[in-house]
């Protein structure tokens, strides 16, 4: 059963904060790393258009429908995206070849932890409004 329409796009995007985390975490570790080029991933159009698959806007459209995997796809129709890792261009190397800057991942860090925490506020919010439903219902 699922408690709502946004709440596995929610925890999707919680599991993308948590790897972009890592991610950011180990450019950090590599700091002094000869050679090490920071990565980062992106995610967001990725979200973008699982919402909307999720909440379509209404439109004069007809849209194909697929009941068969030998269908002929629509080309507007999405799947089997990925999130991309890609290094971080524009970052001057050191004389070692690190491209790490310091306050540009701790920067990036305190950003990504601001959006896991909003996530994780409105995860806990959905399930309540949910909980609050079966509560209300159990007492009639």
């Amino acid at each position: 059963m699922e408690i709502s329409r946004v709440h596995g796009l929610m925890a999707r995007g919680l599991d993308y904060r948590a790897l972009r985390q890592d991610m950011i975490s180990s450019n950090i570790a590599n700091v002094d790393t000869p050679n090490y080029k920071a990565r980062d991933i992106s995610f967001e159009n990725l979200l973008v258009d699982e919402k909307r698959r999720i909440f379509p806007k209404r439109s004069a459209t007809l849209e194909m429908a697929v009941t068969d995997s030998h269908h002929i796809r629509s080309p507007h129709a999405t799947g089997g995206e990925k999130a991309e890792i890609f290094f971080r261009d524009g970052h001057l190397a050191r004389n070692d070849g690190n491209t790490v800057d310091l306050d540009v991942e701790t920067t990036e860090m305190a950003k990504n932890t601001v959006m896991y925490n909003a996530l994780v506020a409105a995860l806990k919010k959905d399930s309540a409004i949910f909980r609050s439903v079966l509560d209300a219902s159990a007492k009639i």
